[in-house]
């Protein structure tokens, strides 16, 4: 790296991130070679750039130099401060501390001994569940660490760890809890890591430990959840923030009091009851969080609401061991907005949604959602840890030491997909061809930088730069392709992923800074999360429930933009307006209307209309390049006229080659962008992008669900699918009689057909019967009574009326 200082006394000590009059302490001036000479003195990069949010991780700082004089003091986020050394390289060291919050944290570093913080740099807090195995200790048989106690569970522990990780000869090991106290919900809520006793004391750095438990007098068998720790013996027990590793956390039931080995299961059915109880007084925060998907296929589409659950993964061999039977399980990625609680979403080898009702492997709410969620600090958004005291626990109680489930999943129902609503998926792709979110397809080969979409209600911008394609000879084709995506919501950090140099990875920049995914793959930042499982993929996430797709393939970017209902008819610019309607999507940034898709001219003036102004552009100028091409030039290069239909040439090779490529729905885009660019490889990647959306869209169809289906009283029902078609078949117990309908179907109206089904008892049956036929022959009695009364009246008035007559006879004769 090289560094042009231009006036003496110029120093970027207490300024990084600022332009000087004549040099730059700004992160871009490194690749413009206009850094200030201390630029890498002050504005510092470490190494390793990540670590636990246990803390312990020894990093190094580049660049900068020390001396042995040096009294390293290290501060995160302003205010927690470890002690760091000099090594015998000159190399400054610092020690992360335990943190209750995820994501890049401020780092600030003195060598006064805390006088003063000149240098300035980032650190990133990793949530364990997310951190990289070799960063942490091992318990070996996790399943024999949480059971023991447990009958039939016991026996030595082992443990490992990678010995680099611990800088000494000889090591302590020490046990770690985690507590939340205070009134939930309250001022007074905090949550706590304390240490609690040493298992081993001067033990070899070997790698390795083994050991029997005992169990824990009070108050230590109170703390039923935590972690263990390897640290060098050279400093007292339970001395905060030195050099470490941890294990992951864990319930610790190896450690538990003597009534707990003695019968767990009335244990922990006390410790569920208890649990049961307290939940009856806290606040309900089921009506808040989002409903599931209905379906795996849509659960791992949209990628902007919910993300794989680490703990249930299907391209991980479906280790579920929380939730028997399924497969595949996500998290909604943002916690509830007032109780910071959130969704787990299980799935079955078919696609279906496994629901608590049915199964114990059903998917269940959290109070406080595992990943925790900003400003975090407190609970119940402290990361992992709220988690653990409020819903793992529990599950252990209720679930696994007894079995005693019903009151958990009473407190923890799955919630069905009744009211889930899909998201719009729009994409870019290829030498630009566009799908708006109301299915309508165009291509637009302008150079310069536009609107991908604006929604000024939800505060969303995305920007995208198109460069031209550049043939492997150097030539310049008269087309180009995405080179840039940069976007922001609200007051969060402005994302960029572009092509990176050379054109094989994606860079990704975090307000103009270029992030690593190198140690870790989710980033938490500012108003934003980023994931990126390798250096082709990239998945961006706000809270709003947008999620951006970000994808390479053969030298070209894929943005696939994905925006939930709450969007509808709030968006503008290159991927229409998204309502549903296909006719008003190609309106311009002035609100004309383009109605013509096959004009292509008139198309190009539709995208052209879409470019945007410095004053609010949200991309990275930090290359001659860049600077001249993009900022100072216009953002619509008009001189730059694409080519919008290839005459075919029944002599060029390539046309066949391309025939037998492109075939099928969206041909045209392959076959386009093949002869344009002379590559079979972008011609494919065209390909495979246009069938990627349109399986995206396929997975995102909406589906009616007609909700769970519960079996009558004294009956059981045989079926788990509640979606539309579905039938569910109800039968009753022996010594039940069916009442109502046996079989029933899941309407397109949402409703279940047929009439409600219950079990009456085979005898209460005879009883009714009984009554129905006593009744019925009281009712033929009285009819006959009621006869043979009116039957006497009628033969004792004909007698009368006889009698007389005779006397009558007898008068006149």
């Amino acid at each position: 790296m090289s560094f042009h200082h231009f006036f003496t006394g110029q120093s970027c000590e207490g300024k990084c991130g600022g332009k000087l009059e004549s040099c730059s302490c700004h992160v871009t001036c490194v690749s413009l070679k206009n850094c200030c000479a201390d630029y890498g003195e002050y504005c510092v990069d470490v190494t390793p750039y990540s670590g636990s949010i246990f803390g312990g991780t020894d990093f190094v700082v580049l660049k900068a130099t020390f001396n042995e004089s040096s009294q390293i003091i290290c501060r995160f986020n302003d205010e927690i401060k470890t002690v760091g050394y000099v090594d015998t390289y000159s190399r400054g060291h610092c020690i992360s501390p335990l943190l209750y919050e995820t994501g890049l944290v401020p780092l600030q570093i003195s060598t006064d001994n805390g006088t003063t913080f000149s240098r300035h740099g980032a650190w990133l807090s990793v949530h364990p569940g997310k951190l990289d195995p070799s960063f942490k200790a091992t318990i070996i048989n996790a399943t024999q660490w949480q059971y023991y106690g447990t009958p039939k569970v016991g026996g030595p522990l082992d443990m490992t760890w990678n010995i680099s990780q611990v800088r000494a000869e000889k090591v302590n090991i020490e046990l770690w809890g985690y507590m939340e106290k205070g009134d939930p919900y309250s001022e007074s809520w905090q949550g706590k890591w304390e240490y609690l006793y040493s298992l081993g004391r001067d033990q070899p750095n070997s790698g390795a430990f083994r050991f029997v438990p005992k169990t824990a007098g009070k108050p230590f068998s109170d703390w039923e959840v935590g972690c263990l720790r390897i640290s060098p013996s050279t400093h007292p027990d339970g001395t905060w923030n030195v050099q470490a590793v941890w294990t992951e956390d864990h319930a610790l039931a190896w450690h538990l009091e003597d009534k707990f080995r003695q019968d767990s299961a009335a244990w922990a059915l006390d410790k569920c009851k208890a649990w049961d109880q307290l939940e009856e007084t806290l606040p309900d925060f089921l009506s808040e969080i989002i409903d599931c998907p209905c379906t795996l296929a849509q659960a791992r589409a949209d990628t902007g609401r919910f993300h794989t659950d680490y703990g249930c993964d299907i391209e991980k061999g479906s280790v579920c061991t929380y939730h028997p039977g399924s497969v595949h399980c996500v998290r909604a990625i943002q916690a509830s907005p007032k109780y910071a609680a959130g969704q787990q979403c299980c799935y079955d080898h078919a696609g279906a949604q496994v629901l608590t009702d049915d199964s114990i492997g059903g998917s269940t709410p959290d109070r406080a959602h595992d990943w925790g969620s900003p400003p975090f600090v407190k609970p119940p958004r402290v990361p992992g840890f709220s988690h653990w005291v409020y819903d793992v626990l529990s599950f252990y109680y209720c679930c696994l030491w007894s079995d005693n489930c019903h009151y958990y999943f009473k407190r923890r129902p799955s919630s069905d997909c009744r009211t889930y609503q899909v998201p719009k998926a729009g994409v870019v792709f290829g030498d630009p061809h566009f799908i708006t979110f109301d299915g309508v397809s165009y291509s637009f080969n302008g150079k310069g930088e536009y609107t991908i979409m604006v929604s000024e209600s939800k505060e969303l911008t995305i920007q995208g730069r198109t460069e031209p394609v550049i043939l492997t000879n150097g030539s310049m084709m008269k087309a180009t392709k995405l080179s840039s995506v940069a976007m922001r919501e609200g007051t969060s950090d402005i994302i960029e992923v572009r092509l990176g140099n050379p054109q094989d990875h994606l860079q990704v920049l975090q307000n103009q800074t270029s992030l690593s995914f190198s140690e870790q793959s989710w980033m938490d930042l500012k108003g934003v999360f980023v994931f990126s499982p390798n250096p082709t993929n990239v998945t961006v996430m706000f809270p709003s429930g947008a999620g951006v797709e970000l994808r390479l393939r053969g030298g070209t970017m894929t943005t696939t933009v994905l925006l939930p209902e709450v969007f509808k008819d709030s968006t503008r610019g290159l991927l229409g307006k998204m309502n549903g309607d296909p006719k008003d999507d190609l309106v311009t940034s002035d609100g004309q209307t383009e109605s013509d898709q096959g004009n292509a001219e008139g198309l190009f003036n539709f995208g052209a209309s879409w470019a945007i102004l410095n004053e609010s552009t949200l991309f990275t100028y930090d290359s001659e390049h860049l600077l001249n091409s993009y900022l100072y030039a216009p953002k619509h290069d008009a001189s730059f006229r694409p080519v919008f239909s290839i005459p075919e040439d029944l002599n060029d090779p390539l046309g066949s080659q391309a025939s037998e490529l492109c075939s099928g729905e969206g041909s045209q885009y392959c076959r386009y962008d093949t002869l344009m660019t002379r590559s079979l490889e972008m011609g494919n990647a065209t390909r495979v992008s246009f069938q990627s959306h349109r399986s995206v869209v396929e997975d995102l169809e909406p589906v009616v669900s007609c909700g769970w289906l519960s079996p009558p009283t004294n009956g059981k029902k045989e079926g788990t699918r509640y979606l539309q078609g579905a039938v569910v078949k109800l039968s009753c117990d022996f010594g039940y009689v069916l009442w109502g309908s046996e079989e029933h179907t899941c309407l397109g109206t949402g409703q279940w057909s047929g009439e409600t089904t219950t079990c009456v008892a085979d005898n209460l049956r005879g009883i009714v019967v009984g009554s129905v036929i006593g009744a019925l022959a009281l009712i033929l009695m009285i009819v006959t009574l009621i006869i043979n009364s009116r039957q006497h009246k009628r033969e004792t008035t004909a007698s009368a009326v006889s009698d007389d007559g005779q006397d009558q006879i007898s008068v006149i004769f």
